[in-house]
């Protein structure tokens, strides 16, 4: 039985049956019978959607009707019971065994605004959209709301606190669902079709929502699979193939994508959601509607999408229609489509974070139960309580410093249809992101006086190209790295003592260069022709001889020979992008 059924008089705002417990920290389950009720014998009470109400005054309750939220460490396992001892306390009409030491002193009521942000934080770690709050209104039964599929290794394998935050939002164009099959394409098994890498900084102040067009040809790599049935398939790696293909298409699963993220951008992901149509609908439905801005009239033949110019309130369908509009908006393409979808989920953003949401217990309810049931996220973030703590984490990132951008593209000169990887900017968006660079002014003296002292650090006199001397080693780059780097340090650079010594001993985290005090002359140029930071730079204690060469250790970081390997501290100029805060309208 949920928490809905067990000691609830009826009408009770759900939020006043929670209290937090100031020795714990923790928000624990008011269970006082009310006067004249108690819980229908053998525990027959109904799970509901119950109907809000404010108190004038919440009271505590006595030490023995207060039940802690237990682990959420089973899953779906804790949706219908913990364990020992933790199961008697949900037997019939029974409640959580604590001794009665009386009543705690009542606390001054909370105003209500601070009372609706208990129940925002579960909402906002799916939604990707952090909002502080004191604690978090957790119901078991949400765990048996949530459906989980295997990162198979393919990740980090959780977030950490001391780390940037990688979150992949991958929308399926699936069409199962009342009311899909109209969509056409009905027996598809679904693609990536809409996929967002939300990068959170590691001091948590500024987000980048990186948008990966679905047409872009890439590289989908080996994916060891586990199937729906619990079998393992090893699906072989393809060259030249669109990128919505790494779901779906050969039993891929959104571990595949995951893996397909990672080679294309050097970024590791920690977790990943996965949202269908129906998602799209019922989240927008329980958030109240989208506010969403139009430039001119739209009437879109494909996605059924018919407004007038001027501000609309999109949910359910209507919203859907939005999200899968293109032919009516820029230039017709995908492209397009991805820039008012990152338009609407700005507007998302700034709804959850209003006044209106957060004021509406009803609301965030609503939201949080649409939420559970609509998304497939991995099995690392597969219980409530993991996915509270990434919602805490996400908890600071102010909309303003939500940056929403996408892949630098080219058309395809083979396919129209299709898109290719911009190189010569693709490079320094991925880089910025892998360095935790904020694509907003987010602490910007601060980052430049780093960069100024790291330029100090670089300062001095450097060698002529023609006298470096450098071996050249893979420490985890892609395949053929170290030959490309060769290549291009010879060919183009004129540094004709060097040579390729393949892979190295064991790999590194980054590319450095480590190098003899003596050899700081050297060090100085190939990290200028390479782009290197001064904490790639490794000097050792003792002098080297004259024939002896520096050690060039390419890592993961390294994309390809003359690319930057520091990351630029400002976006390129003309990449497309949209801020969180800003209402933009749809062109």
């Amino acid at each position: 039985m949920d928490a809905q059924g067990r000691g609830r008089d009826e009408g009770i705002d759900p939020a006043d049956q929670w209290v937090l417990n100031p020795d714990t920290g923790d928000y624990e389950l008011r269970l006082t019978p009310s006067s004249g009720r108690s819980s229908a014998p053998g525990g027959t009470s109904e799970a509901r959607t119950p109907t809000p109400r404010r108190r004038a005054k919440p009271e505590a309750a006595p030490a023995g009707d207060r039940a802690s939220v237990p682990s959420q460490r089973g899953g779906r396992r804790a949706a219908g019971g913990g364990r020992g001892g933790r199961d008697e306390g949900r037997k019939a009409g029974s409640r959580a065994a604590a001794p009665a030491t009386g009543r705690r002193k009542a606390k001054p009521g909370k105003s209500r605004k601070k009372k609706a942000l208990v129940w925002t934080g579960g909402v906002l770690a799916f939604l990707l959209v952090g909002t502080g709050t004191a604690g978090y209104l957790v119901y078991q039964h949400f765990n048996g709301n949530i459906t989980a599929v295997s990162t198979d290794g393919a990740g980090t394998g959780g977030f950490s606190k001391d780390r940037a935050i990688n979150v992949l939002v991958i929308g399926t164009d699936k069409r199962t669902g009342e009311g899909n099959e109209g969509y056409g394409d009905a027996g598809s098994v679904g693609h990536a079709d809409t996929n967002i890498l939300f990068h959170v900084s590691k001091d948590r102040t500024n987000a980048t929502a990186l948008s990966i067009p679905r047409d872009l040809i890439t590289n989908i790599p080996n994916c060891p699979t586990t199937l729906e049935d619990g079998s393992e398939k090893d699906i072989p790696a393809t060259t030249g193939d669109r990128f919505n293909t790494s779901l779906g298409q050969s039993d891929r699963t959104p571990s595949c994508t995951m893996r397909t993220v990672t080679e294309l951008t050097g970024l590791k992901v920690d977790h990943f959601m996965v949202a269908d149509f129906n998602a799209v609908k019922s989240l927008t439905t329980a958030v109240g509607g989208v506010e969403v801005c139009l430039a001119k009239d739209i009437n879109d033949k494909d996605s059924h999408l018919k407004l007038s110019k001027g501000e609309h309130t999109l949910q359910g369908e209507q919203a859907l229609a939005f999200l899968r509009t293109r032919h009516s908006v820029g230039f017709g393409s995908d492209l397009s489509r991805i820039e008012i979808q990152q338009q609407f989920l700005s507007s998302l953003m700034r709804k959850l974070k209003s006044n209106d949401t957060l004021t509406s217990p009803t609301k965030m309810w609503t939201l949080a139960e649409a939420a559970t049931k609509a998304l497939t996220v991995d099995d690392n973030i597969a219980d409530i309580n993991q996915l509270r703590k990434l919602g805490m984490e996400l908890a600071s990132v102010d909309p303003k410093n939500i940056t929403f951008t996408t892949v630098p593209v080219l058309d395809n000169p083979d396919d129209k249809a299709t898109v290719i990887l911009d190189k010569s900017k693709a490079p320094q968006v991925f880089s910025m992101m892998r360095e935790d660079v904020s694509f907003t002014a987010v602490e910007k003296q601060e980052k430049a006086a780093a960069k100024a002292k790291n330029d100090a650090k670089l300062k001095g006199a450097m060698a002529d190209a023609a006298d470096v001397r450098v071996d050249v080693y893979n420490g985890g780059a892609p395949p053929g790295s170290a030959q490309s780097a060769l290549d291009w340090l010879q060919n183009e650079e004129g540094v004709l003592k060097s040579t390729n010594k393949a892979n190295a001993p064991e790999n590194v985290k980054k590319t450095q260069l480590v190098y003899a005090p003596n050899q700081a002359d050297q060090a100085r140029r190939l990290a200028d022709m390479m782009g290197l930071s001064a904490s790639a730079l490794k000097p050792t204690t003792t002098d080297a001889g004259a024939m002896d060469p520096m050690v060039l250790t390419l890592g993961p970081d390294f994309t390809e020979a003359g690319s930057p390997l520091s990351a630029p501290q400002k976006a390129p100029d003309d990449i497309q992008r949209v801020e969180a805060d800003k209402a933009v309208c749809a062109k």
